[in-house]
């Protein structure tokens, strides 16, 4: 055979081999700005963990003005990171969101105070200002307020409720008394501003009894009809909880890794550092799938809500471990 003729054949053949073996897309939104917040993804994609089930994953960055609810339900994400307490409100409002995965066991939210404000606990609340983040941040917040018996509109004796950006400007400009702040981010931020622990009064959403789950793993249930879809899946928890595993095992290089993907050049290696130590206490015990009694217990609190709840009946069919059982297996 004409060997200019075997050459053209090989590389056909080579061709449509790799045409044949091409890796599966799947895009994953976060939902918040790059940050160690979602090391074990950058981890993932960066020691090939991805390339290793055939995946070839893209990362979009949240940000202020995305709502991951929003973009998967036009068509911008396979997979989308959400608060299960926005998940619920965004499914009981229509869209079909289903939790695959539960990467974090535990809450990071935090109610942030001032002693020189006046609280030293949550019966100090009354009347006070306290900073809150909405964009579907807020359904927590409010379920605390309700089993407490507290208004949110403002009202003598209840509580009046700052909408706060994503910053800790109100509590340190003596705006609020207390201001919505995660384990991993906005404290650390009171703390580089000059205040110190003894200045703060911390109340743990998981110790008071109202966390609910956090970043969890939301697709949209009618691509759970498709095989094809479903096994994308699977190897994407699969890959993506073997991403969180090395993280919590290597705290500091998961911290430079998603510095690495960092486009935005906002973060630093100490806050990434501090972060990807706090994060790992929240993953840890996790692999990957959801505890359906901590389900519940976050299904219980938003049904709380007295004549206000933020769901108003309990859910049906919101999450499944079919996917997680097989990537586990």
């Amino acid at each position: 055979m004409n060997k200019y003729l075997t050459t053209a054949l090989t590389g056909v053949l080579a061709f449509g081999a790799t045409l044949a073996n091409a890796a599966d897309d799947v895009t994953l939104q976060l939902k918040w700005v790059t940050q160690a917040q979602f090391a074990g993804y950058y981890v993932a994609l960066d020691k090939g963990f991805y390339g290793e089930e055939d995946l070839n994953v893209t990362i979009k960055p949240g940000g202020p003005d995305i709502a991951p609810a929003q973009v998967i339900a036009g068509g911008g994400a396979d997979v989308v990171l959400d608060w299960m307490p926005s998940a619920l409100a965004s499914r009981e409002k229509g869209l079909d969101l289903v939790n695959i995965a539960q990467p974090f066991k535990s809450s990071g939210m935090m109610l942030t105070c001032r002693k020189d404000a006046g609280v030293a606990s949550p019966a100090d609340f009354p009347d006070k200002t306290l900073g809150v983040w909405f964009f579907g941040n807020e359904y927590p917040f409010l379920s605390w307020m309700s089993k407490l018996g507290l208004k949110t509109d403002g009202s003598a004796g209840g509580v009046t409720v700052l909408k706060q950006g994503f910053n800790v400007d109100p509590l340190l400009q003596g705006q609020a008394a207390c201001v919505s702040t995660m384990t991993y981010n906005e404290y650390w931020q009171v703390i580089d501003a000059g205040l110190t622990p003894d200045d703060l009064q911390v109340f743990k959403y998981e110790e008071q009894g109202v966390a609910t789950l956090e970043d969890g793993m939301y697709v949209m249930g009618e691509n759970l009809k498709d095989d094809a879809f479903k096994d994308k899946m699977v190897r994407f928890v699969r890959a993506s909880m073997k991403g969180w595993k090395y993280a919590e095992s290597n705290p500091d290089e998961a911290a430079m890794i998603v510095l690495d993907n960092d486009a935005s050049g906002a973060q630093t290696e100490k806050h990434q550092k501090r972060m990807m130590a706090e994060v790992a206490k929240l993953t840890a015990g996790s692999n990957g799938a959801l505890d359906v009694d901590a389900y519940q217990r976050t299904v219980d609190s938003l049904l709380s809500g007295g004549s206000d709840p933020v769901i108003t009946k309990e859910p049906v069919d919101a999450w499944t471990h079919e996917i997680s059982d097989l990537a586990l297996k």
